[in-house]
């Protein structure tokens, strides 16, 4: 932008006149703003990125699942096309459908749990005084920056069968059948270990971001309801939930995703088993596709996988919308008897 000023002579006893004027933006410039593209330029970058990073590992998944790829193939590089014949295989394979209630009923759990306990970690956080906060908060920040590899590793080593910590603990204070008890023997025992692992590696991230909504929370509204006579409860659903309501959805969307595509929690702690009973399905994926060399059964499986986890967010997404309409329409309601 440039200012230009003329100073014309004035006659004798008057202040000079001065005329400013201001020139536009340059020209391409207000083209692009006028049109709306600037904004799109600079989007390009990143998009540019996510299409080769994301994209391109997508696409080729997904032409490998037409194809019946296995170490032959590999071997004689032979493309050999065979359209859908492993989707029907993966759909028309009981183990299949096993895997998947398998994987929902364990994301669904999961999830429950850390939002759960991540909630009351939160408000925990809220309470507690300055220094406490910081102790608890540094502890948690740690655990959630653990690297999955190496948290895994800890995991596998408290509950080793013979030199394990939790089994020595348990044999010191009076379970002596517990002192060589394994883990990993069993579904359920195996499945534990691993819901144990993603809730501490998960709680962190939910308690934080929840603390963090209760900060804009004025306390004038709490004094309100205490005037009014609220409870402990009454004040957590009438004050504190409402606003903590929008983190919560935006944190069990995200739980979600991640404990269903979880793979190496799953994976590193007993490799699926035992016999293979605590498959998932991105575990599932690997076993079929690299364990047993069928690549192109892998990638259609994931493609699946994909496709599922589409579906369960697509259903979350509707009734988190219809929640917010009845909110809104709750809220106007109010508002009309308010000022009736």
């Amino acid at each position: 932008m440039s200012v230009k000023t003329d100073e014309a002579a004035p006659p004798r006893g008057r202040t000079p006149v001065r005329t400013v004027e201001v020139a536009g933006p340059p020209p391409r410039a207000g083209r692009l703003a006028r049109k709306g593209t600037l904004p799109y330029l600079l989007l390009l970058p990143a998009l540019g990125l996510t299409a080769v990073f994301l994209g391109y590992p997508l696409v080729t998944n997904g032409m490998l699942s037409f194809q019946n790829l296995n170490m032959t193939q590999l071997i004689q590089h032979v493309t050999e096309w065979n359209g859908f014949e492993n989707y029907a295989d993966t759909l028309g394979n009981d183990t299949f459908w096993r895997v998947t209630l398998r994987s929902v009923i364990f994301t669904l759990v999961n999830v429950v749990v850390i939002i759960v306990v991540g909630t009351l970690v939160g408000l925990l956080l809220a309470r507690l005084g300055s220094k406490m906060r910081l102790l608890l908060s540094v502890a948690l920040v740690l655990a959630w920056a653990m690297p999955i590899i190496a948290a895994t590793t800890v995991y596998q080593w408290l509950f080793a069968q013979r030199f394990g910590v939790v089994n020595w603990v348990l044999a010191k204070i009076g379970f002596d059948s517990m002192a060589d008890y394994n883990w990993t023997g069993t579904q359920l025992s195996t499945f534990f270990v691993i819901s144990l692992l993603l809730v501490w590696t998960s709680v962190p991230f939910v308690a934080i971001n929840l603390y963090a909504a209760t900060t804009t929370i004025a306390k004038e509204l709490y004094e309100a309801a205490a005037l009014d006579g609220a409870g402990a409860w009454q004040s957590f659903k009438n004050v504190t939930f409402p606003f903590l309501k929008p983190f919560l959805m935006v944190a069990t969307f995200l739980e979600v995703i991640w404990i269903f595509k979880a793979f190496p929690q799953v994976f590193a702690i007993n490799q699926g088993g035992p016999d293979r009973l605590t498959e998932t399905l991105p575990v599932y994926a690997f076993v079929e596709g690299v364990g047993n060399q069928h690549y192109g059964a892998g990638a259609a499986i994931s493609v699946l996988t994909i496709l599922i986890l589409l579906a369960l967010m697509s259903y979350y997404l509707r009734l988190v919308i219809r929640q917010e309409s009845a909110d809104e329409a709750e809220g106007s309601e109010k508002s009309k008897g308010g000022r009736a």
